[in-house]
């Protein structure tokens, strides 16, 4: 209380109030919510994406089973993006943009970032459990390549884009479980080809981005680190890989496409494959322009990849009521 000089008294100090004593809070919160990483969610749409190229999104109770499906994926990725940042906190905060990650910034501390992925990845398992006993092994065995991605796999030429790859077919792969539908051979070729396409034009970005000009390095505030396994690749090495991806993709996207096609009428999947070809060759335009190095943020703001992905939508969106 007040002293008799008016002044406050040294047994009740001040505390703020309002806005200012929720700063920390605030803080921690939006360090929790970068942690997690929930712009990678996009990846987990395929979860939705497998059981809707098989149109059973429409059949009783499998949009919830789906969904869920979904949900748990994005647990389990965020949990292990928890951990990730955990291990890689010293070699983040040497990288221009990294850095800034919770961990690395020590915005988190490393109990709280492993407590958080840890309970996730529980809470992943738990949701994969309500839908369907198989949707556990399924993602336990995501959780066990990603995690051994972080820890070994990445820094094996060929074995990081085959890993990256594997994660995607695991989405499909849920999503079929989680419906329950057989997943055509094709469907998983094609998710396969486009997954190894997209990580081989993550690494052509990243390795176009640590040849850059010293001028261009001095402009993004900080000394780059280089991943290890980038100096196992060359140039010539990831086209090869690019371009025999995207010929697989296209081929079976092509051969699934008329497989699925109706005997009369508009051909709608077919007309899908423009859209998908232009998405294929504009993604690989910009990873050749080292701008590819982040697909989802890619997806997120290039308006040539969202017209074409949404043309692809509402084209197989059609095909698929057409054919019931």
């Amino acid at each position: 209380m007040p002293t008799a000089c008016g002044g406050a008294s040294a047994e009740a100090p001040l505390r703020p109030h309002g806005p200012i004593a929720l700063v920390p809070r605030r803080r921690r919160a939006h360090a929790i919510l970068v942690t997690i990483r929930p712009r990678q969610w996009i990846k987990n749409g395929l979860v939705v994406a497998a059981a809707g190229a098989a149109g059973a999104l429409g059949h009783d109770d499998v949009p919830v089973h789906v969904a869920l499906a979904c949900a748990a994926f994005c647990l389990l990725a965020s949990g292990a993006y928890a951990i990730n940042d955990v291990r890689d906190a010293d070699e983040d905060r040497l990288h221009p943009r990294k850095r800034f990650r919770p961990v690395a910034a020590r915005e988190l501390t490393p109990g709280a970032a492993l407590t958080l992925g840890f309970c996730l990845m529980l809470g992943g398992l738990a949701v994969c459990a309500l839908v369907r006993p198989l949707l556990v092994a399924v993602g336990a065995g995501y959780l066990a390549l990603t995690l051994s991605y972080t820890v070994l796999w990445r820094h094996v030429v060929l074995l990081d884009v085959l890993a990256i790859a594997g994660g995607f077919v695991l989405r499909a792969i849920a999503g079929g479980v989680a419906a329950p539908v057989a997943l055509s051979r094709w469907f998983v070729l094609v998710v396969t080809a486009v997954a190894v396409f997209v990580a081989a034009g993550k690494r052509q970005a990243e390795l176009r981005r640590s040849e850059a000009g010293p001028a261009q390095r001095r402009s993004e505030a900080g000394p780059a680190q280089r991943r290890r396994v980038l100096a196992l690749y060359t140039p010539p090495v990831l086209r090869l890989i690019l371009t025999g991806s995207i010929a697989v993709a296209l081929f079976a996207y092509c051969v699934w496409a008329f497989q699925l096609a109706t005997i009369s009428g508009i051909p709608w999947r077919e007309l899908t494959i423009v859209p998908f070809a232009a998405c294929l060759l504009r993604y690989g335009a910009l990873a050749r322009a080292g701008d590819g190095e982040a697909p989802e943020e890619v997806l997120l703001r290039d308006r040539w990849m969202q017209l074409a992905g949404a043309a692809w939508l509402v084209l197989f969106a059609v095909g698929v009521h057409a054919a019931e």
